[in-house]
């Protein structure tokens, strides 16, 4: 199982936070893409690093032409050696529209042919094919000598697909190759009830299986020594469910839990600007409803019993003196080891089943 980390913030410090991941034993790193641009994030990270993978977690697409996001993408495929993936995201309405001034149409159908396009970008670029996609959104059918980079030594990017509902939950089972569940709002529950069966679906529409996918673990964890600590993280945890739960895009989390009338009224107050109360709005039961709890020694053995549909994961342990530190790498080369099938309890395919 790949462990990732997150690295961010100012460009300048990058670098250090990179060498840092590596240097450590994690195998991947992925940045965001809140107040800074997430392709210069993992620029920056490239030329300060050797052998972790880079992806961004999540690159916001719409606002961008995907033959500019394909060009990036394939430059810095070249500059790290095959290490990158792209990581990609829709955004929600207000933001696409308001914040990047840009449009919005259905999000899975568009991201479907974003990717596609860019696909076709690539095997222009890659295998010579002709300059050919024809979609709705986007059309791709012109690419002279001088815009062309050329081939590069290494595989075309992964795609990662960020989702939140069953959609782009099938865009992500036919198109993507990377499958990252949105973390910041996000249930076992969820993940099995809706979105696994959403993925299994667009696999088959596309004549795929589960091996053609890497999936990101997702589902509130809370990892603690002692129920007291578990209970510190669950109240720590208010303010980030207060912001997601605002947003009706996530309240269909909310509603598969019971917590439909919680999701009402974090919306309500988010319209009046009443942050604070927001959060205190959100109690301890209302995250533990959401939430699995965990022990740190137990995590490789949750992981390998309620994570088997996985191969990647975050490691959010304490390492601030030797001995935790000692703890983090011993936890962490033993969810390394896991070899996760990879294929969802009671979802299996034909295929799979074979292999």
């Amino acid at each position: 199982m790949k462990v990732i980390t997150g690295v961010g913030g100012w460009p300048a410090a990058v670098p250090a936070q990179a060498r840092a991941a590596e240097a450590a034993g994690f195998d991947c790193i992925t940045c965001g893409e809140l107040s800074h641009d997430s392709m210069l994030t993992m620029t920056v990270a490239a030329t300060a690093t050797e052998r972790i993978g880079l992806q961004t977690s999540v690159t916001i697409a719409f606002p961008r032409s995907p033959m500019v996001l394909a060009m990036e993408a394939w430059d810095l495929q070249h500059l790290s050696g095959g290490r990158f993936c792209l990581g990609l995201g829709s955004q929600v309405k207000g933001h696409n529209e308001r914040r990047f001034g840009g449009t919005w149409s259905p999000p899975a159908p568009r991201m479907r042919e974003y990717i596609r396009m860019m696909h076709a970008v690539w095997d222009t670029w890659q295998d010579g094919k002709p300059a050919q996609f024809l979609g709705k959104q986007y059309t791709y059918t012109l690419m002279t000598p001088n815009f062309n980079p050329g081939p590069i030594e290494h595989p075309r990017p992964k795609v990662g697909l960020a989702m939140v509902g069953p959609g782009m939950a099938r865009t992500a089972g036919e198109v993507a190759d990377v499958v990252m569940p949105h973390g910041g709002i996000m249930s076992d529950k969820y993940m099995r009830e809706v979105l696994l069966p959403a993925i299994k679906a667009g696999l088959e529409r596309s004549g795929r299986s589960w091996a053609d996918l890497e999936i990101a673990e997702s589902g509130y964890l809370i990892l603690g020594d002692s129920d007291s600590e578990i209970e510190q993280k669950a109240l720590g945890m208010r303010r980030a469910l207060s912001f997601y739960g605002s947003t009706r895009t996530y309240h269909k989390v909310l509603a598969l839990h019971g917590l439909e009338e919680l999701g009402l009224k974090l919306h309500a107050l988010s319209l009046r600007g009443r942050w604070d109360e927001m959060r205190d709005t959100v109690t301890v039961d209302d995250i533990l409803a959401l939430a699995q709890t965990c022990t740190y020694e137990g995590l490789p053995g949750f992981l390998a019993e309620h994570r088997e549909y996985a191969t990647r994961t975050g490691l959010g342990l304490p390492r601030s003196t030797p001995e935790q530190q000692e703890r983090f790498q011993d936890i962490m080369g033993q969810v390394q080891a896991l070899e996760n099938p990879g294929v969802p309890r009671g979802l299996e395919m034909p295929h799979d089943a074979a292999s």
